[in-house]
């Protein structure tokens, strides 16, 4: 059964390949021929975030859909390389299969893992000798700007974390956080703008370390504290609403006992 479904599993993905190939050729999809790298960009981002929405939301068939749609980009830009000359779908697949079985030396060697950290530890190592860097800070400048700021701002402490340089726990970070936030609240008291940007900066910073070592995603953490904020002020509008009230008609005191109201419904 199991071979079945690899079998069929190649035959569905040689399908997407040659879509891919008649999209961008002759007589194909004037939009497909049209893109570049440069143009799929902000497709490749969105339908990651879609990914990760359908995953947040425990949507396995929206789930299956837009792992496709991701799919077909990785395919889509292969073939633009392909007509480039550059690099083959083939040769995708044979670099990310090198970089598994080497990365995992615990499963396709003689090599021991006992736990999954100590997996992480071995492929950070095996990671750091695969690209070759010749210092620490030429790892980081190499970790992407593009990320989320709340992920690459992780990254970074946890590059430099390898040599020691980091807090021994996050109770200790907390401490940093603190003197942000005293360094935050001067400024903004002196309305001084311009240092006002920096130091907000750096307390974001702070907490991500505080994050990051408690083992706490931060972009996901304030993702779903957004998402909370909005689903408990969307009731707090209805509620209004409900008692014949516009939202701009109340006093802030109005709405915060509103709020107040919201959240001890939602703990019950």
């Amino acid at each position: 059964m199991q071979s079945r479904g690899r079998a069929e599993a190649c035959e569905r993905f040689r399908e997407l390949v040659e879509i891919a190939e008649r999209l961008r050729g002759e007589g194909g999809c004037p939009w497909d021929r049209e893109q570049t790298h440069q143009t799929l960009k902000r497709c490749l981002l969105e339908e990651a975030y879609e990914v990760i929405d359908a995953i947040d939301n425990g949507d396995a068939d929206r789930l299956r859909d837009e792992l496709g749609d991701l799919l077909m980009l990785t395919v889509l830009h292969a073939q633009i390389a392909t007509e480039e000359g550059t690099f083959t779908i083939a040769d995708v697949l044979r670099s990310i299969n090198e970089k598994l079985v080497r990365r995992h030396p615990h499963v396709f060697g003689d090599g021991v893992a006992k736990n999954a950290k100590e997996v992480l530890i071995r492929w950070e190592s095996i990671k750091n000798e695969d690209t070759g860097y010749a210092t620490l800070a030429e790892k980081i400048d190499d970790i992407p700007r593009v990320l989320p700021a709340l992920v690459r701002a992780a990254k970074v402490q946890k590059a430099a974390a390898t040599v020691g340089f980091d807090w021994a726990s996050p109770e200790e970070a907390m401490h940093k956080v603190a003197e942000e936030t005293r360094e935050t609240s001067e400024v903004l008291a002196k309305g001084d703008n311009g240092r006002l940007a920096e130091e907000i900066g750096d307390l974001l910073f702070a907490i991500v370390n505080v994050a990051r070592l408690s083992g706490i995603d931060a972009e996901d953490t304030l993702r779903r504290a957004t998402d909370k904020f909005a689903r408990r002020f969307a009731e707090l509008e209805r509620r209004a609403t409900n008692g014949g009230r516009s939202l701009s008609s109340l006093s802030l005191t109005e709405m915060d006992n509103i709020w107040d109201a919201v959240k001890v419904d939602e703990s019950r």
